[in-house]
């Protein structure tokens, strides 16, 4: 089977019916729901207590920071990995790892340790399984569903993302407040229900890499990426937008000592911006962006990063809830884009590894923006380094569309290239 072929057979008539008749996808798509929710609470969870234990907002960044390194130091792995192996396995293993990880934050929190280390030391090796899983579950959509579908099934695919991160983070606060132990707990029981559900997947047709095992073949990823401007503009425009106007983790510093919001506050303001893309994306599972998709793309980026200001110099509870929630709804147009791009743009051989390049991009904007968060509010102040922080994320908007003209100017997503 080619990267344009369908799952189906040549012969299925077109049909507008749910992607969720997909077995393979309906699977995923709750195992991806499921895990997404823990990971809300985990980050909850551990973001106050370290906090809480430390007191210092260097500690957030370190948090990002310990679980992006594995995906850049095993870029060249994990890529080829899900590219020569059972994808959907991976993802199983992956997940009863991030399990037993949070197995092993239950242990340290009945410990009563008062180092923050081993915390660091866990979450390093909770970056490890993501590391893996993410080439492989992004990898993965394709293959479960026809091309023709492959939009709408990555606008629900960010949908399952967004109600968690909608729900996650008040249940991780509400859980929280209420023991350490019910927030874990609740997580890990998501964790293995999300590893059993991959499990429970029927067996997806994909095609594998036959290339021989070499440095050209590991470094295939990152040529194809090069090679092809408007992945190579998608892709670091994710990186560069988030990675300066990334405000999450000094949520808690904002919670805590901004707006004296409390745990269940930081719940909010972590839920806002999900509960703002989840809008949208839930119109994106009907209504397709039919033109100027590149062009779309870039407002909305210059968007969250004018949104992400307006959060850093609010005061008050309702305004920063608003301005989060108005930055979640424009990073989703912008994420749904880039993500169809991407997908429908990299043949199937390839996939994984242009994947893993993807998702140490996607790391680098999320757990090493967290970092720049942390170091520039130590330096300088919480507001100061968000409301800097979305500044540039505008400016880089502005300097990626005039530099990536065949970005800017991609108009449909219904094909490829």
């Amino acid at each position: 089977m080619t990267a344009a072929e369908s799952p189906e057979s040549p012969s299925s008539p077109p049909s507008q019916a749910s992607v969720f008749r997909h077995r393979g996808f309906l699977y995923y798509w709750l195992a991806r729901l499921l895990v997404s929710f823990a990971t809300q609470i985990i980050s909850v969870a551990v973001g106050w207590q370290v906090y809480d234990l430390t007191r210092n907002p260097l500690d957030l960044g370190l948090v990002g920071l310990v679980q992006f390194l594995p995906s850049l130091l095993l870029v060249l792995v994990t890529g080829a990995v899900a590219d020569r192996h059972n994808r959907r396995a991976i993802m199983a293993i992956c997940l009863a790892l991030e399990a037993a990880i949070c197995a092993g934050l239950i242990v340290f929190t009945w410990s009563r340790s008062a180092e923050v280390w081993p915390v660091f030391a866990l979450l390093a090796v909770f970056g490890v399984a993501r590391a893996f899983m993410g080439p492989a579950s992004q990898s993965l959509v394709p293959n479960l569903v026809p091309q023709k579908e492959l939009s709408t099934a990555i606008a629900w695919n960010s949908s399952s993302w967004q109600i968690a991160t909608i729900t996650g983070p008040v249940a991780g606060g509400l859980l929280y407040g209420l023991s350490e132990y019910a927030a874990y707990g609740a997580a890990l029981t998501l964790l293995a229900t999300g590893a059993v559900l991959v499990g429970l997947m029927p067996k997806p047709v994909q095609l594998r890499s036959e290339q021989a095992r070499s440095l050209a073949t590991l470094f295939a990823g990152f040529r194809y990426v090069w090679s092809e401007k408007v992945v190579l503009g998608a892709i670091s425009l994710d990186l560069f937008a988030v990675l300066l106007g990334g405000a999450m983790a000094l949520l808690p510093v904002y919670a805590r000592d901004i707006l004296d919001a409390g745990p269940w506050g930081l719940g909010l303001l972590r839920a806002a911006p999900g509960f703002g893309a989840l809008i949208v994306a839930a119109w994106l599972t009907r209504n397709t962006i039919r033109d100027h998709a590149g062009l779309i793309m870039f407002i909305f980026v210059a968007g969250f990063g004018f949104f992400t200001m307006v959060f850093g110099a609010s005061t008050t509870v309702w305004l920063s809830v608003l301005a989060l929630a108005l930055a979640g709804a424009c990073d989703m147009i912008s994420v749904y884009v880039r993500e169809t791009l991407i997908q429908l743009w990299t043949p199937d051989d390839v996939r994984g590894r242009v994947n893993a390049v993807n998702m140490v991009f996607i790391g680098a904007s999320n757990e090493l923006g967290e970092f720049r968060a942390g170091i520039s509010a130590f330096l300088f102040g919480a507001v100061p380094a968000v409301v800097f922080g979305g500044a540039g994320t505008i400016a880089v908007a502005l300097l990626w569309a005039m530099w990536f003209p065949q970005l800017r100017q991609v108009r449909r997503l219904d094909r490829g290239r």
